[in-house]
């Protein structure tokens, strides 16, 4: 008897339940952000405050208003905040004829010392444009365009109200909770990374010895969010990730940029124990025979963007992103 049909006498059996196994790429985008708390900044901010509200949200990026226009002018994240303090320091060079209006403005002012409106520095990076789907788009055209590469999408209404920010974090967080009830997607969460294709992603990395500048200055020239950061020998010590900016912005401890990056991973390990009580930090790494269920629990966990691939030596050989998690899914509604 095959799992498939285990699952479904399970769903018989069950009193209460309908026999109906629910079909999660018809799930509509609303309603996985009906409890979320839309967080906004206001498009006057400075880009300083505006990192502040992420950092108390707790979240990786918020949607920027204008209240004069009475209108959404993008997204501020992590991502701009790097591209941000790239300009400032002036280690990005961006040629005239790729900058828009808001770059030259923004430009002006920091070599001005003049404070910045987020607005300017909204969707700074230009990796993740801001979209809209509405409430009633389901979860199967979302999980498509998250394959590509898209990272979030704002859901709003016709009328122009924000319901919330859906993320590929939180989609996958939205699958990962409800998986039971979803028996189609039993079969893939069984394969190996290896069955699934994905052994083989590019490992971006930079050594532990080099600057954190340096790092940011590399993920911003491959438009990547995270880097592995290997020693000598390409053993995985641990990972430097956009949302570590915030543990430099935090008190503007600017002077972060100029520590080895190993340095900045063994301090932020050392916040994550001091504020959750871990003395165990979660290394993001899987192997080749681990399952897709397996990884997707470790992202899901950990609230990582992508895991590293290790061989049987600890080095690192590939990564699994989320983009690549959600163009597996996506193949499965093609299929």
């Amino acid at each position: 008897m095959s799992s498939d049909s285990v699952l479904q006498n399970h769903h018989q059996h069950r009193e209460g339940i309908t026999t109906l196994s629910h079909d999660w790429t018809m799930v509509k985008a609303g309603t996985l952000v009906e409890k979320q708390t839309l967080v906004t900044i206001d498009a006057e901010t400075t880009v300083e405050d505006a990192c502040e509200v992420l950092l108390r949200g707790g979240i990786t990026s918020a949607p920027v208003y204008d209240s004069a226009k009475q209108v959404y002018v993008g997204m501020f994240d992590y991502g701009d905040l790097m591209t941000y303090i790239l300009l400032l320091l002036k280690k990005m060079e961006v040629p005239l004829q790729d900058q828009t209006m808001e770059m030259r403005d923004l430009i002006q002012r920091t070599n001005k010392s003049q404070t910045v409106p987020v607005k300017l520095a909204s969707d700074l990076s230009g990796k993740d444009p801001f979209c809209t789907v509405l409430p009633e788009t389901r979860l199967g055209a979302v999980v498509h365009d998250f394959g590509t590469g898209i990272h979030r999408v704002a859901v709003m209404d016709a009328e122009g109200t924000m319901k919330g920010i859906l993320s590929q974090s939180s989609t996958l967080d939205y699958l990962m909770r409800h998986l039971s009830e979803y028996p189609q997607l039993q079969p893939i969460m069984q394969k190996s990374l290896q069955q699934c294709g994905l052994t083989n992603g590019r490992v971006l990395s930079v050594n532990g010895e080099e600057k954190v500048l340096d790092a940011l200055i590399s993920m911003s020239t491959h438009s990547v969010s995270s880097l592995a950061v290997l020693d000598d020998q390409g053993m995985l010590l641990g990972n430097i990730s956009m949302t570590d900016i915030k543990h430099i912005m935090k008190n503007l401890r600017t002077s972060w940029l100029w520590i080895s990056c190993f340095q900045l991973v063994c301090k932020i390990r050392l916040s994550h124990g001091v504020e959750s009580g871990e003395d165990q930090y979660p290394i993001l790494d899987v192997n080749s025979k681990s399952t897709f269920g397996y990884t997707l629990s470790k992202l899901q966990a950990t609230k990582a963007h992508r895991m590293w691939v290790v061989n049987d030596s600890g080095c690192a050989v590939g990564v699994v992103s989320l983009t690549d998690v959600f163009r597996v899914l996506s193949g499965l509604i093609d299929s």
